[in-house]
């Protein structure tokens, strides 16, 4: 992915500074001249350009580097105005020089490898690239293209944009910017002409290297300049045949509004840069990746993008796959993949799921970029058929008959913000889910999180569902699967048995999880439910609710005043649920099973637990759970206490 902002400067900068001395050998030698000298055109004769050289803005968006003819760095200009020279200095590692590569073969980087900071960038796989020089401790590569390119701390390529004259003493300069730039000042979009600026953001997004395709879409369908002979256009379908990077602007609906991937499982990529972009389609998907050994959607900075597919599919595709398989396909989402598919960019993308699902892949879907995702969806808003992982973003989910996030086997939640409104699940895996960082805000959802597995490792969730809010299920009894569901019955001991095994392990975060209506479990497992660590809160805020209408208290008993109830409520597991660390509260009338219980009523808004842990319930009630480090519960003044907020405003209070 090559990323490109916009800074503005004025002729007091380092491209005006025409700077009237030859090249030096010493590096701190020569200053720039007093402002009040600077003349409004002096950029042209910048000594990178007049003596033949061409200049590159570096990876801090404010060093240039002079190219000679054959691509050499011959010397730098500082952002001061002094000249440094290259030193002979090649990474002590690098997948370019040291390691032979078959670009034909090698893959992208794992995506799901930590980041790693530029500095590092002898880790990243540069493929056939040419290793050029390093400055600043960043490395510099040339691709087979002729264009030269750094990593940034998550191994995607940053291109860096040229240098040129200017006659305006208010001069707009485009830099490659990358997640280790620093020192570039963004601009506010009343700063620019209104055809450039950014809606609703300070990041005004411009064009990338000349050198990329760039796919433009009016009302006559879509054109391309700079094709690197592997985009084909008829009318509004685009179909891209090869690894690279691609940008799209412009707006356009019709029958055939579609991008269409269709790469060498051999090749390295296809990035989809999204610069601006409105596509509606009235038969069929807007983006479909049909092949592709990893597929990006790249929301760039500053810009606003809209995806809307058609309500029902009229198309079926047939091609040659990997494996030289005849396939035939329909596309099932608005954005459709076959393979890995990753959103990221910084940018805002708007994605209308009219027909099934909104973004949907058959491998693995995950999230990289601080970009601003909205979906709506018939069915699921997200689905990976492998795993759907997201480690950065701002995600809004509304579905009517579907889940919000949905993977078929893992979901993996590490990080970003994420908002769900669904029809179904709020967020469903087939085997494990990860709540390991992400803050996560299940508004409505009919199971608020459902999984074999679930592990709340870190993060703070709130979920609410008018079935249950946490529940692990799935696989059979015997434990030798661990997908798919079924129905349970009555056991001997009381509760619901279920056919279906289930298991939820807490040991760390924030989680407040609450569910409402006639047959509710607040946490409720097939299994077995532990708890190491974390602070968890349950609570019915419509406390006369729980377990088969709240009514059916008579399949169970009561203790010190505390009801139970055989069919649930706020707990209820087959096999128990243990405590053994951290912080656990709940609030309701109801339960199966309870660590300790104190028949406290308690009022909405009040806090309530211990002097070191406590929460002020939504609702009100007759009966107040406990464990972990809370060993007893009481009306708690919140002065001079810590908060913790959940996503849905509500408040953990701690010492």
């Amino acid at each position: 992915m090559n990323t490109i902002i916009k800074k503005r400067i004025t002729a007091f900068s380092v491209l005006a500074f025409g700077l009237l001395a030859a090249c030096s050998d010493d590096s701190s030698g020569v200053q720039a001249p007093a402002t009040s000298e600077i003349d409004a055109n002096a950029d042209s004769g910048n000594i990178c350009l007049t003596e033949g050289y061409t200049g590159f803005y570096a990876a801090d968006g404010a060093t240039v580097m002079c190219l000679d003819a054959s691509g050499n760095l011959a010397f730098w200009i500082n952002p001061d105005g002094t000249i440094g020279t290259p030193v002979e200095e090649a990474p002590a590692s690098s997948a370019a020089t040291d390691i032979p590569q078959d670009p034909g073969t090698t893959p992208l980087p794992p995506e799901d490898v930590p980041a790693i900071p530029s500095s590092a960038s002898a880790t990243c796989d540069a493929g056939s690239a040419t290793f050029l020089y390093k400055l600043a401790d960043v490395s510099y590569y040339r691709d087979t293209n002729g264009a030269t390119f750094f990593f940034d701390g998550e191994c995607n390529k940053q291109f860096l944009e040229e240098v040129v004259a200017s006659s305006s003493s208010e001069t707009i300069i485009e830099v490659a910017s990358s997640s280790s730039v620093t020192g570039v000042t963004p601009v506010s979009s009343s700063n620019v002409p209104a055809s450039s600026a950014g809606t609703g953001s300070e990041v005004v997004a411009e064009p990338s290297n000349g050198n990329t395709p760039a796919i433009t879409y009016a009302a006559s369908g879509a054109t391309v300049t700079n094709n690197n002979n592997c985009v084909q256009v008829n009318g509004g379908e685009v179909l891209i045949t090869c690894a690279g990077d691609y940008d799209f602007s412009g707006s356009y609906t019709g029958n055939d509004a579609q991008i269409r991937v269709y790469s060498p499982k051999s090749d390295s990529g296809v990035y989809l840069n999204l610069r601006g972009l409105t596509l509606t389609n009235n038969t069929d998907a807007v983006i479909y990746v049909q092949m592709a050994s990893k597929a990006f959607v790249v929301a760039k900075s500053g810009t606003e993008n809209t995806l809307s597919d058609a309500s029902n599919r009229t198309k079926t595709f047939t091609y040659v796959n990997a494996s030289n398989e005849t396939k035939v396909d329909t596309t099932g989402a608005c954005i459709y993949a076959k393979d890995d598919l990753t959103i990221k960019g910084e940018g805002k993308l708007t994605v209308k799921g009219n027909y099934n699902n909104g973004i949907h892949t058959s491998n693995d879907l995950r999230f990289r970029g601080e970009t601003t995702v909205i979906v709506t969806a018939k069915n699921h808003g997200l689905k990976g058929k492998e795993l759907v992982d997201v480690e950065k973003g701002n995600i809004t989910i509304t579905t009517t008959s579907g889940d919000g996030i949905h993977g078929d086997l893992n979901v993996v939640l590490t990080g970003g913000n994420i908002k769900v409104n669904a029809g179904d699940d709020g967020i469903h895996a087939d085997s494990a889910l990860y709540l390991s960082g992400s803050t996560v805000n299940v508004e409505k959802a009919g199971e608020g999180m459902e999984a074999f597995y679930i592990f709340a490792e870190g993060g703070i969730t709130a979920t609410y569902g008018t079935d249950d809010g946490w529940n692990a299920a799935g696989g059979s009894a015997d434990g030798s699967t661990s997908t798919g569901s079924s129905q349970g019955g009555w056991s001997m001991g009381g509760g619901m048995q279920s056919s279906s095994k289930g298991y939820i392990v807490i040991t760390g975060g924030y989680h407040y999880i609450s569910a409402s209506g006639n047959d509710i479990d607040v946490l409720d497992a097939n299994g077995t439910a532990k708890q190491s660590g974390g602070v968890v809160i349950l609570e019915i805020p419509n406390s006369s609710s729980g377990g088969m209408g709240g009514g059916r208290s008579g399949m169970g008993g009561s203790s010190g005043g505390c009801a139970t109830n055989g069919a649930g409520g706020l707990i209820d597991t087959d096999n128990g649920f243990t405590i053994t660390g951290g912080v656990f509260l709940g609030f309701g009338n109801q339960t199966e099973e309870y660590p300790n219980c104190s028949a406290t009523s308690y009022t909405a808004g009040t806090a309530y637990g211990s002097a070191n842990a406590a929460f002020a319930p939504k609702g009100s009630g007759s009966m107040i759970l406990y464990g972990g480090s809370v060993t007893s519960v009481a009306q708690v003044s919140t002065s001079g206490m810590q908060t913790v907020e959940f996503p849905n405003g509500l408040k953990y209070y701690y010492k």
